[in-house]
C-alpha cells in the first residue's frame, strides 16, 4: 500500500517557490485511478487560489506542492489516506481513493510580498 505522495516534475518553474503560508494560484486536473476525471480548474476556466497549509488542501497537495516554483508543472500521486481517507466526497469521489493530479503553480505570494 502506498503511504508517501509520488512527485513528478513535468515543467520546472523558474519562480518563486511554494512554502507553508503562501498563497498559491494554480490550474489542475484531478483524476480517480481509472482515469475518471473527477475535477478541473480548467474545465471551470478559472484557477484555483488558496493558502498552502494542513488546514485548507488535502494532504497530499501541502506536501507535494511545497518547493515547486511558479511557472512549473508537477504530477501527484496521493494515497488515499493524505487525500480524503475513508470519506467519499460528493459523487465523484469514492471512500479510499487514490488520486492523482496534474498542478500548473501560475503565482505564489508569500507573507514577504
Amino acid at each position: 500500500m502506498q503511504t508517501e505522495v509520488t512527485i513528478e516534475d513535468l515543467v520546472k518553474g523558474e519562480g518563486k517557490a511554494a512554502e507553508k503560508g503562501a498563497l498559491i494560484t494554480a490550474h489542475y486536473r484531478g483524476w480517480l485511478e481509472d482515469g475518471t476525471e473527477f475535477d478541473s480548474s480548467y474545465s471551470r476556466g478559472r484557477a484555483f487560489q488558496t493558502v498552502l497549509s494542513q488546514k485548507k488542501v488535502i494532504q497530499g497537495w501541502f506536501i507535494g506542492l511545497q518547493g515547486m516554483k511558479t511557472g512549473g508543472k508537477r504530477k501527484l500521486w496521493v494515497p488515499a489516506e493524505l487525500a480524503y481517507g475513508e470519506r467519499r466526497i460528493g459523487d465523484m469521489i469514492p471512500a479510499n481513493s487514490n488520486l492523482i493530479f496534474e498542478i500548473e503553480l501560475l503565482e505564489v505570494l508569500t507573507r514577504d510580498d
